[in-house]
């Protein structure tokens, strides 16, 4: 992970956001490797922490959330925006519960 908390050798699809401790840019990787960095991550992250997922690949819709449920982790946010998928996944120690989905994912306007 980078001194500013991003994980990348791409371009940021957005500016940094203070609220995530850490972002990670997986556009243009496929199943399952987006699933497998983002517990990389997780795993460096502190409970409480957020990261900040950006994929592209589409099956990262049914991917992100089912990992987050079976891991233990929140998963706040889920949302499309162009070709770009994002999710905010909250580092969580509790064991995987019912609460740990978010909604469908939405197109973001």
């Amino acid at each position: 992970m980078s001194d500013s908390g991003r994980v990348s050798g791409q371009d940021p699809v957005s500016p940094k956001d203070p609220r995530f401790t850490a972002e990670l840019d997986v556009t243009g990787l496929l199943c399952p490797i987006p699933v497998l960095r983002a517990r990389r991550v997780l795993d460096d992250l502190k409970p409480g922490d957020l990261l900040l997922v950006i994929a592209s690949d589409p099956a990262s819709v049914q991917d992100m959330p089912a990992f987050c449920k079976m891991a233990g982790h929140k998963l706040n946010m889920a949302t499309r925006s162009s070709d770009r998928y994002m999710f905010e996944i909250e580092k969580r120690l509790t064991a995987p519960n019912d609460d740990a989905v978010a909604e469908p994912i939405r197109r973001a306007t």
